[in-house]
C-alpha cells in the first residue's frame, strides 16, 4: 500500500490512493483537479524517501468533490464571580478532495 504525507493549509495529511481527505479550504471549485507539491514522506512496501524538507520530483494529484463548512463549535468564555459570559459559535470551511494518484520514488 502506497501513502504519503503532504503539507496543505499548514497542516500534514497521510494520504491514500482513492481516498477522500477533508482539508483547509482551497480556492478552486468543485470538480476542479489540484496537485500537491509539498509532499514530505513518500512510503511504500518496499521503499520509503523522507524528504530534507520534501520530496524532489514527487506530487500527489487530486479532484476536489466539494467545499462545506464543518459542524458548529460553541466557544463560551466564563469568568466566576463577575458576572462575565460570552457565547460565539465557529463553523470552519473546508474542502473534501479525492487523492486520484501519488506520483513519486
Amino acid at each position: 500500500m502506497k501513502f504519503a504525507v503532504i503539507e496543505t493549509g499548514g497542516k500534514q495529511y497521510i494520504v491514500t490512493e482513492n481516498q477522500k481527505v477533508r482539508i483547509e479550504k482551497l480556492p478552486e471549485t468543485a470538480g476542479t483537479a489540484v496537485s500537491f507539491d509539498k509532499v514530505l514522506l513518500v512510503a511504500d512496501d518496499k521503499d520509503t524517501t523522507i524528504g530534507a524538507p520534501t520530496v524532489v520530483g514527487a506530487a500527489v494529484s487530486a479532484e476536489i468533490v466539494k467545499q462545506g463548512r464543518g459542524r458548529k463549535v460553541i466557544v463560551f468564555k466564563y469568568h466566576a464571580k463577575t458576572r462575565y459570559r460570552k457565547k460565539k459559535g465557529h463553523r470552519q470551511h473546508f474542502t473534501e478532495v479525492l487523492i486520484k494518484k501519488i506520483l513519486g520514488k
